[in-house]
């Protein structure tokens, strides 16, 4: 943040802009807003109660959404049958830390083939992230991909994979049986099939409520979110009616 005001005080309004983008948190009030600001939209949405990547993994195990769309592979060491990468309206993704956007296109990618290619179960990929290092923690030095890849398939449990580094390198995984279960067993938002489609059916637009939440709150202009609203709307309808349809 500090680099950010000093960038703009020199004029140095890329510079300013990358310092922006790096000093920006997601705090509870941010969440508070998207959320509010999803429910005047008309969008279905569920709260989890740790990682979006594990709630999204269990409505795909569950065959209550078709693959999950992230950029993060912890997505798939959390269960997710089909993980779709890339998915944004430019075709174009910006590199970590530059002022670089490169095309992409959409990817899919199955857990199951995944696995296959590299001969191990959900489990050991989890091990190997493990080793590597995820979210939750460190990952061990002088490890990297193939040599993880390695002593996972050499292990049959957790404590083979701790021994194995114990022995090579000295030390081992901190933390790995609570670190593993975060995985293997996330906390997420339970829901059924009935709960599920009620949630996404029930949902209206509030359009004077997404009005004053935009434009008398948060100062956006009234003909753009006017525009939206209308789009929103219009789409609602046509979904509605392509449902009904459907029982036809």
């Amino acid at each position: 943040m500090e680099e950010w005001k000093s960038a703009q005080e020199k004029g140095m309004l890329e510079e300013a802009r990358t310092h922006a983008m790096a000093s920006t948190r997601i705090t509870k009030e941010v969440v508070s807003s998207a959320k509010e600001l999803l429910g005047y939209m008309g969008m279905p949405f569920i709260q989890a109660p740790s990682e979006g990547e594990a709630q999204a993994a269990y409505l795909v195990e569950n065959g209550l959404a078709h693959a999950s769309a992230s950029q993060d592979y912890d997505s798939f060491l959390f269960g997710a049958e089909l993980v779709i990468r890339n998915v944004t309206i430019t075709g174009k993704r910006k590199l970590p830390g530059k002022n670089v956007f490169i095309n992409v296109k959409p990817e899919k990618i199955f857990l199951k083939d995944l696995l296959s290619k590299f001969g191990i179960s959900r489990k050991q990929l989890v091990w190997a992230g493990m080793m590597i290092g995820t979210d939750f923690n460190d990952g061990i030095k002088g490890v990297g991909p193939k040599t993880a890849l390695k002593i996972t398939k050499e292990s049959d449990t957790l404590e083979d994979v701790q021994n194995a580094l114990r022995s090579k390198y000295d030390t081992c995984i901190d933390d790995a049986d609570e670190v593993e279960k975060i995985f293997l067993q996330p906390d997420v938002t339970k829901i059924n099939g009935n709960e599920f489609h009620k949630l996404l059916t029930d949902t209206a637009l509030d359009k004077e409520g997404l009005m004053g939440f935009m434009c008398k709150e948060h100062g956006f202009s009234e003909e753009r979110v006017e525009k939206m609203a209308e789009l929103l709307s219009t789409a609602k309808k046509e979904k509605r009616q392509k449902d009904i349809n459907s029982w036809l």
